[in-house]
């Protein structure tokens, strides 16, 4: 019952904007673009594409708006995919983990431990190296624009601390829906279990996961920290949120618009890091009020542990020469 409901919110959503135009509302040579994201209002990512959408119609003289589909009105991050693609939808925020069905070469974000700090992946993240990798999926009929934060991703249960691989044999913890997170979580000794972001409260909950794996904010403005209440700081993976296009509104767009466009993604992912630092030392303030604990880990039985991954990703020659440019930025 959950799911028709779920699917009949997005067919009338769809309905609605196929209402208006499958190209944008426009006016003479005005433009309106539809941006559409799963998170609320609240969020920084939210925060940050308000800004972007601001940028735009300032750098474009108000000849383009952009108009924001917060809170996953429009369906979940796959379904909103499928819709960039046909161009019901001209804009959206996705994790770059979803993006490795579309291009191999965004793998590399989801391999754990490839960064080995913060300023090593804002380095790569700002690099040639991140442009190519946007490029990559022009033929799948959309592009990388800029990237946002989303923190290092680190385990979470609801009772039992996970301080090495050894804490997780026989626990089933939520995954993306990608092949990279669940063949890292298997490495570690874990189930993974794909589900959507919106029903990991639900899952935990119901004990149908026995935790899951991402930043701090998901203790708060997803509520998880009111059923897993400990946190651990193994930090596998720093996986960027990607802020992609569609094709075909990218070509259609002028050059001085394009311009407007990457000047208007950069200043916002400027603003979104402050934003996601502010963001999550409140969560982990707030987290703590609400009863989780933090624990700091060792981390290198991690490392070790999916090493195997990163010896099947040199395998591949696609992302060979990735992982070998991104190691040589350290």
């Amino acid at each position: 019952m959950k799911k028709w409901l779920s699917m009949t919110m997005v067919i009338v959503s769809l309905l609605f904007l196929m209402a208006c135009g499958n190209s944008g509302s426009q006016t003479g040579d005005d433009k309106e673009l539809r941006l559409a994201h799963n998170l609320g209002e609240d969020h920084p990512v939210h925060k940050g594409l308000e800004r972007f959408a601001k940028n735009v119609e300032e750098k474009t003289n108000g000849e383009i708006t952009i108009k924001i589909f917060a809170n996953g009105v429009l369906g979940d991050e796959k379904e909103v995919l499928e819709q960039l693609q046909n161009g019901s939808v001209d804009m959206t925020k996705v994790s770059a983990g979803a993006l490795e069905s579309f291009s191999d070469e965004y793998k590399v974000f989801s391999l754990p431990y490839i960064f080995e700090s913060e300023s090593h992946y804002r380095k790569v993240m700002e690099s040639n190296i991140t442009k190519d990798i946007y490029q990559s999926t022009s033929d799948k009929g959309f592009i990388g624009l800029t990237y946002f934060d989303s923190g290092a991703r680190s385990f979470y249960t609801k009772n039992t601390p996970i301080k090495s691989p050894e804490d997780l044999k026989g626990m089933k913890i939520r995954v993306m829906d990608s092949p990279t997170a669940i063949e890292m979580v298997k490495l570690l000794g874990g189930t993974p279990t794909p589900m959507p972001y919106g029903e990991i409260y639900t899952g935990l909950q119901q004990g149908v996961i026995d935790g899951a794996e991402s930043n701090p904010t998901a203790l708060t403005t997803g509520k998880h920290g009111e059923v897993a209440k400990d946190f651990s700081f193994n930090e596998h993976t720093i996986i960027p949120d990607i802020v992609v296009i569609n094709q075909n509104t990218w070509d259609n767009l002028s050059d001085d618009q394009k311009t407007a466009f990457e000047d208007a993604a950069h200043e916002a992912t400027k603003y979104h890091t402050k934003l996601w630092e502010e963001a999550t030392n409140e969560a982990v303030s707030e987290a703590k009020n609400m009863g989780v604990e933090f624990h700091k880990v060792d981390k290198e039985p991690f490392i070790e542990a999916v090493k195997p991954l990163h010896e099947e990703f040199m395998k591949n020659k696609d992302l060979t020469g990735i992982m070998e440019k991104i190691k040589e930025m350290k």
